[in-house]
């Protein structure tokens, strides 16, 4: 992978995590919670750090490999 590939895929991933964090914030403002899945589970994440449970993540067969580049 050359350098330039390297640093411009750095740069999206930093983009991506700080967008990430920005609409989480706005969302938990918003509504009062975000959905996220936390130990096996999808919950409700509430602003006072409650969690409340929906429902459990079914486990996905995988077969081969996944390249993520």
């Amino acid at each position: 992978m050359s350098d330039i590939t390297y640093l411009s895929k750095r740069i999206v991933l930093r983009a991506i995590k700080r967008g990430s964090k920005d609409i989480a914030g706005e969302t938990m403002q918003l509504m009062g919670y975000n959905v996220v899945v936390h130990d096996g589970w999808v919950v409700k994440k509430y602003s006072d750090g409650r969690f409340e449970r929906i429902e459990p993540v079914e486990a996905a067969e995988h077969e081969g490999t996944l390249a993520l580049d």
